[in-house]
């Protein structure tokens, strides 16, 4: 591409600020324009969830950048806008004031929005959810005046919401239709690890209860659940999951995943799509994954910076073959943990644990039938992930025996 020319990224996101900023370090000196629908700078996700509910940290903490940086770089960005529509035809997107921007490149970086529960009761004062840094401000103000907590949801969000309620002096309450905590990404046996780490720090859970409703007038008072039965709450947080922003790209003709396949829009290894020109990174992108030959898509921040970072590359011409091992990391009261790795939905496996949960520190291996390492997990000890990445990329058969036991190096397993 000449220099004259434009990359356009819609979503100023973790994906799309890392894209904009490996243009300009990968030595693209042309347009680069970052549109975003929120006002506030481009920021990273999960300090929001961790030091901002704990109160220790400031939203603005987890900005990428000042606006001096894309200003020094010549990045245009652009917030508080909202683009309506991609035309791949004419090479442009048309913003909600009506204008067109023209691209050679596009990159759509759109990310995901938080599932809503369609329940009666859902609109209530003191019913939030956790995604953007506003959502983020107005949950962590609203525990310092410890509330009686319901969380609803037990996935990560949900754990890590109760975890800073918990730890800020609040009541907490997690409701859950599934059988136990993070049954559906880490499966029973580790996710009841996690319920029984929450419950020694004072956490209540409802397994197997769906929410029927919430109760309140003025204000949430609390939750109904499966049966009828009302849990009192002051506050309630709703994380159960997002689904990724695709109805730009769907609109525009480009190929979509439907949900029953995985949802994201549907991407080469290169991270460009079914459209020529146009490319996409982030929680939206379901890319053919070169080392697991399968259509992956992520929600996590790794991947996040990751793709943005290939799809950079491949806009400028680089030959790009994206098959980063998916990563992440959590932090609840005194637990650290870091994951990697990825069990499609519906496989079959075999949990190894290597050390003992009950002292708290341990790691957790997932392997397939042939005893393939599709993930590994560890928890309060540090120095393993680099090993569990090269067992995963190794794609070696490895003896589970040898896996769990602490006196065997994992570069020897």
């Amino acid at each position: 591409m000449a220099d004259a020319e434009q990359i356009v990224i819609v979503g100023a996101s973790l994906a799309g600020a890392t894209a904009a900023e490996a243009l300009r370090k990968d030595g693209w000196s042309g347009g680069i324009v970052l549109i975003g629908s929120e006002q506030s700078l481009p920021y990273e996700r999960p300090p929001l969830s961790k030091g901002v509910l704990l109160g220790k940290d400031e939203t603005a903490s987890a900005q990428l950048h000042d606006q001096q940086w894309y200003d020094d770089n010549n990045i245009d960005l652009r917030l508080g806008a909202t683009v309506t529509a991609l035309d791949p035809a004419a090479h442009t997107v048309t913003l909600d004031d009506g204008s067109q921007v023209p691209y050679t490149k596009l990159l759509i970086a759109t990310g995901s929005r938080v599932r809503k529960l369609d329940v009666p009761g859902a609109d209530l004062p003191g019913v939030h959810y956790l995604r953007t840094a506003e959502e983020a401000q107005a949950l962590t103000d609203a525990y310092a005046a410890k509330p009686r907590v319901v969380v609803v949801g037990a996935g990560w969000i949900g754990l890590e919401a109760a975890s800073a309620a918990r730890e800020r002096g609040c009541e907490v309450t997690v409701v859950e239709p599934q059988s136990t905590a993070l049954a559906g990404v880490l499966g029973e046996e580790v996710g009841e690890l996690f319920a029984e780490f929450h419950r020694q720090h004072g956490v209540q859970f409802r397994f197997g209860t769906g929410v029927e409703g919430f109760e309140g007038t003025s204000q949430v008072t609390g939750v109904r659940v499966s049966g009828g039965e009302v849990i009192p709450a002051d506050l309630v947080v709703v994380g159960v999951g997002v689904q990724p922003n695709t109805e730009l790209a769907e609109a525009a003709g480009i190929e979509v995943a439907t949900r029953d396949n995985g949802s994201g829009i549907v991407a080469g290894a290169d991270l460009q799509t079914s459209v020529a020109d146009v490319y996409a990174a982030g929680d939206v992108v379901r890319w053919d994954h070169p080392l697991f030959g399968r259509f992956v898509r992520v929600e996590h921040w790794q991947n996040a910076k990751d793709t943005g970072a290939s799809a950079a590359k491949a806009m400028l011409g680089q030959d790009v073959s994206h098959d980063a091992i998916p990563f992440f990391f959590t932090d609840q009261f005194d637990l650290g943990m870091e994951y990697a790795g990825d069990v499609p939905r519906g496989t079959s496996y075999q949990v190894v644990l290597r050390g003992d949960p009950k002292s708290g520190a341990y790691v957790a291996f997932w392997l397939d039938d042939d005893h393939h390492v599709l993930a590994g997990m560890h928890v309060n000890t540090w120095g393993a992930i680099d090993a569990v990445q090269n067992l995963i990329r190794s794609g070696k058969e490895v003896d589970p025996a040898r896996l769990a036991d602490t006196s065997v190096d994992l570069a020897d397993v």
